[in-house]
């Protein structure tokens, strides 16, 4: 290979990755631009920007005396303008104290009425069996929709765990209906996100664990693995694309055969600007469960599309739709009830909010579920309204 050639791949090699230190720096992972930033200097020591921001980085890692080192040859060699030397010496006034973790609270308190606490079946009459033994039967009350008043309380923490861009959560919420105490609901969730690079793509992993209650018991334990690829796709800088995949676990402590393991594969397509954040997914979903779950396993899709934008006067306008059908593979109960089950829930939420200071948000959120079955049994519609007060980074 000649001379230019070499020269060219030399400065592509560069290029990428300096181009690979800015986004090991949007995503949190310090320690990764610092690697990624000390070879590009080693291979162009002419390249003033990345002295630089090499530099910053071992100051917020709190390396002293590297970050010192660093100031000292950006002087000597490249005689920085006036405007360089200004952030030298005010990152020398404040000192390196090191890498400090970001902390992430909030508390809400919410006020809100459903229309349907139980989930009742919409059709109050319900037909079973099969040929000539069929029998149609009226529903008794408490499985037809039961409309109630709620509070709700809910906690979020996010934590820094490392300089490398990895986090952890807790969230918690507790709903405690005025009368349909038998489905109060809560829940707790912890988890830890971690992001990293494979090649040339981003990507994000996530475990959580949860536990859900069901008026006052638990109900539900779940387990989650999730990791989100991104490839270097040439989109305009306010599109991104990923894929999806992850495994669910879900274990019920008060019913029997009802199992599962769930795997989903999605696409997501997100934009955002300084205003503005949309997003839009759609996935295929598998669920194996056991033997004595009424249908067998199960397949289905998920659709999502959500956006987000400022609006005049300070107010910020949300607006989501999800989808999501199911399919099992046999029949519920073979005699009784000889369909296989198709179930197609969508749900359409509004949220209009408004801050009332830098640490107070009200939030007013409208929320319609449609669940539509072809077993009448399961069907199911309900409404909300709901008013929350939330402070955050307190």
């Amino acid at each position: 290979m000649g001379a230019p050639a070499c020269a060219l791949a030399d400065a592509q090699e560069q290029h990428d990755l300096y181009i690979d230190a800015m986004r090991s720096l949007s995503e949190g992972r310090q320690n990764d631009a610092s690697e990624a930033l000390t070879r590009m200097i080693q291979q162009e020591p002419q390249h003033a920007g990345a002295w630089l921001d090499l530099a910053i980085i071992q100051c917020e890692l709190g390396h002293a005396a590297e970050a010192e080192q660093l100031f000292r040859t950006i002087e000597t060699r490249f005689a920085p303008p006036p405007v360089i030397v200004e952030v030298i010496n005010k990152l020398r006034t404040q000192g390196c104290k090191g890498w400090e973790p970001r902390v992430n609270m909030s508390v809400a308190i919410a006020r809100g009425v459903d229309s349907n606490v139980n989930q009742g079946a919409s059709n109050p009459n319900f037909t079973f069996g099969t040929g000539e033994s069929q029998f149609t039967l009226e529903l008794l009350p408490e499985y037809l929709p039961r409309s109630d008043h709620y509070t709700a309380l809910s906690a979020d923490y996010i934590r820094d765990l490392n300089a490398n861009g990895t986090i952890g959560f807790l969230q918690a919420r507790l709903q405690q209906n005025d009368t349909l105490s038998a489905y109060n609901t809560s829940s707790l969730a912890a988890g830890v996100e971690h992001p990293l690079r494979l090649g040339t793509w981003s990507a994000r992993g996530t475990g959580v664990l949860a536990a859900l209650g069901l008026g006052g018991r638990l109900y539900q334990r779940q387990a989650q693995l999730q990791m989100r690829l991104t490839p270097p796709l040439p989109l305009p800088s306010t599109l991104q694309f990923s894929m999806l995949g992850g495994l669910s676990r879900m274990e019920y402590a008060t019913l029997t055969g009802y199992n599962s393991n769930t795997w989903e594969l999605r696409g997501l397509l997100t934009y955002r600007t300084s205003e503005t954040q949309a997003q839009a997914s759609a996935g295929y979903l598998v669920d194996r469960g056991s033997t004595l779950r009424p249908g067998g396993d199960r397949t289905g899709w998920f659709n999502n599309l959500g956006v987000r934008t400022q609006l005049p006067y300070d107010f910020t306008g949300e607006l989501a739709w999800t989808r999501q059908t199911w399919e099992a593979e046999s029949f519920y109960s073979p005699g009784l009830i000889d369909v296989k089950r198709r179930q197609e829930t969508q749900v359409l939420r509004g949220v209009l909010s408004y801050p009332l200071s830098p640490y107070q948000t009200v939030n007013f959120e409208l929320r319609g579920v449609r669940n539509a079955e072809n077993i009448s049994l399961f069907q199911y519609n309900s409404r909300q309204i709901q008013v929350n007060w939330q402070w955050h980074n307190f």
